[in-house]
């Protein structure tokens, strides 16, 4: 999405490897910003790994509540697997969003659902692991925007900034 902004809140991280996994769909989907609360994920990041090196073109910060960091004009979406909630297939993503996603052995929390705007799921028979779920909901987003670039060009620029993220620092393509 070229117009608007798309920032992520992530509730209680247990896993080093779902929140780098966070991080490369972050890189891949234009998102601005990942917030997380919780300690699980500090004391665990010392395994974290992000093969695209997006921690260095995209912020994660922890934060002690995530509704202390909504972005000004953001919609809040929490994406949550349960009744009431709209499916993704029918969800119409605002221009700016802040997506919120639960822990993946958890849930968001009645606390949090009072607060936000919109609540979605992806229609599963279970729940989905964190890291998948965040790239679906980007997909999506990504899917039915109308700036959407298609092509040889985006492929190719993808794939350049691909292989300089494999260069060590200070190398020429």
């Amino acid at each position: 999405m070229k117009k608007g902004f798309a920032c992520i809140g992530l509730q209680n991280p247990k896993s080093p490897e779902n929140v780098g996994n966070v991080m490369r769909a972050a890189g891949c989907y234009g998102v601005n910003s990942v917030f997380y609360t919780g300690t699980r994920y500090d004391r665990a990041k010392q395994f974290y790994t992000d093969t695209q090196k997006v921690h260095q073109r995209i912020p994660l910060i922890g934060v002690p509540e995530l509704k202390q960091v909504v972005p000004l004009g953001a919609r809040i979406v929490a994406v949550e697997l349960i009744e009431g909630a709209t499916p993704l297939m029918h969800y119409q993503h605002p221009g700016n969003a802040f997506y919120l996603f639960g822990p993946e052995d958890g849930s968001l929390g009645q606390e949090i659902l009072e607060w936000v705007d919109d609540v979605i799921y992806i229609p599963t028979t279970g729940c989905m692991n964190l890291s998948a779920t965040v790239n679906v909901v980007l997909y999506d987003r990504l899917a039915k925007s109308p700036d959407l670039r298609l092509g040889d060009e985006l492929i190719r620029r993808s794939r350049d900034r691909n292989n300089r993220a494999r260069l060590p620092k200070g190398e020429p393509i």
